[in-house]
């Protein structure tokens, strides 16, 4: 299951290329427009710059960043930056120790298989699949 840090994580990234004109969105900006708490945003924010898929800048005229171009950014990315893994069973973890039932486990082609969908799926998509043209 994807939590609330996941899907926050989403919207920030979405906001911020929604507003992508060069400059630096600070905090309180995408906190007000996300209608989410500041200081949960602060959590998520770090782990997005941590990741690598944020810049950040302090002080007067700062705030935040895409690094890349939305069309750059796959979901799955994001979502495993700030969720880990997608694998839905732990011996399909990419840091996984090898399984001694692997080659008897009957179940194990299944979870595969969902796990496959999964990856794909997620990876398939990209930020910019979810910026909206706002029309009136």
């Amino acid at each position: 299951m994807i939590s609330t840090k996941g899907r926050y994580a989403l919207h920030v990234m979405v906001d911020l290329a929604e507003h992508n004109d060069g400059t630096y969105i600070p905090l309180k900006d995408i906190a007000a427009r996300q209608n989410i708490s500041k200081k949960y945003l602060e959590i998520i924010i770090k782990d997005l710059v941590t990741g690598g898929l944020l810049l950040s800048l302090s002080g007067k005229g700062g705030g935040y960043k895409l690094i890349k171009n939305p069309e750059e950014y796959t979901i799955g990315e994001i979502i495993e930056l700030t969720e880990g893994s997608l694998a839905p069973i732990a011996c399909l973890k990419a840091d996984a120790k090898e399984c001694p039932n692997a080659v008897t486990c009957d179940t194990l082609p299944l979870w595969k298989e969902y796990n496959d969908l999964i990856h794909n799926f997620f990876y398939s998509k990209h930020l910019s699949d979810l910026l909206t043209k706002k029309e009136s």
